[in-house]
């Protein structure tokens, strides 16, 4: 009988546990009209409201040049906001690695700078490391959970820069959900279901709906599905529902531990974000990089 990992119930108790400094204020760029990147925004901002933290967006033309928009991170990088999100995917125009550089490191919350990616390979100290949202995300439902990972065969399918890439690193590390051997695949790897059949924790994050089948999955498996697709479903009202990476119904029962989509990594993503934050406050504090 598998258990369902519920992300929404972990982020919850985290927000009730969490003491919000009344300086810290955050700012969230968005530039362009890409659907999903609203509805994230959207409901970034909803838990930052009710969570008490100031939150300030700034929504840019999707043709606004590198040099506006790097005009204002440096205005960011300067005045008193604590935690700084560029919402990607940015119009194929900007350049995401440069503007990302641009941030200044002790206010990138979403971990993506260089020094951050450094610092997660170099690093064990998670309480003064500014990680990737979504893998620390991750790791936190592995941790509430108590999921055994020494020694365990994790394969991850998706080799992101956002989630698969970091998230390899993370739990590869000698920390206490680490110590795993890890499998990353991409695109490109061959016999895929060769790999994520002997996984004892298989995590998706390619973004493709019910790309993970029954016969993917090994009997007993942790599986963490991080992908999120929206599919036509005539019987909703809107046309349409979310759906995971991992065929979910058929998959299910092979499980001893899953994430449901909606509810499982999606608020865990808020989640970390928050956490980011508070520690790039202490950070800022103590100047600690």
């Amino acid at each position: 009988m598998y258990q369902l990992m519920y992300g929404k119930f972990i982020a919850e108790e985290i927000f009730k546990n969490i003491k919000i400094p009344m300086d810290i204020k955050m700012a969230i760029i968005l530039v362009g009209d890409d659907p999903a990147s609203h509805i994230y925004v959207r409901n970034k901002i909803k838990k930052d409201e009710q969570l008490g933290i100031k939150c300030d967006l700034y929504e840019l033309e999707k043709n606004i040049s590198e040099g506006e928009l790097l005009s204002l991170i440096d205005k960011l990088n300067n005045d008193d906001t604590t935690g700084i999100v560029v919402q990607l995917p940015l119009p194929k125009h900007l350049n995401s690695e440069k503007i990302i550089r641009y941030i200044n490191p002790l206010k990138d919350i979403d971990g993506l700078h260089p020094l951050n990616y450094g610092n997660l390979i170099l690093k064990n100290d998670l309480e003064n490391m500014l990680i990737p949202a979504t893998p620390l995300g991750v790791y936190s439902i592995l941790d509430y959970y108590d999921i055994d990972t020494c020694g365990k065969n994790c394969v991850i399918v998706g080799r992101g820069l956002t989630v698969g890439t970091p998230l390899s690193i993370l739990l590869s590390k000698n920390i206490k959900r680490g110590n795993c051997t890890v499998t990353l695949c991409n695109s490109k790897t061959m016999n895929l279901s060769r790999y994520t059949s002997n996984a004892d924790i298989l995590i998706s994050a390619v973004g493709k709906p019910n790309f993970i089948k029954e016969n993917m999955v090994k009997e007993g498996a942790v599986v963490i599905d991080v992908g999120i697709s929206r599919v036509e479903d005539k019987s909703k009202k809107n046309g349409e529902r979310i759906v995971g990476d991992v065929d979910f119904e058929k998959v299910k029962n092979k499980c001893s531990f899953i994430t449901p989509v909606p509810g499982g990594v999606g608020p865990m993503t808020i989640a970390g974000l928050i956490l980011n934050l508070l520690k790039a406050y202490k950070m800022q504090k103590s100047l600690i990089i």
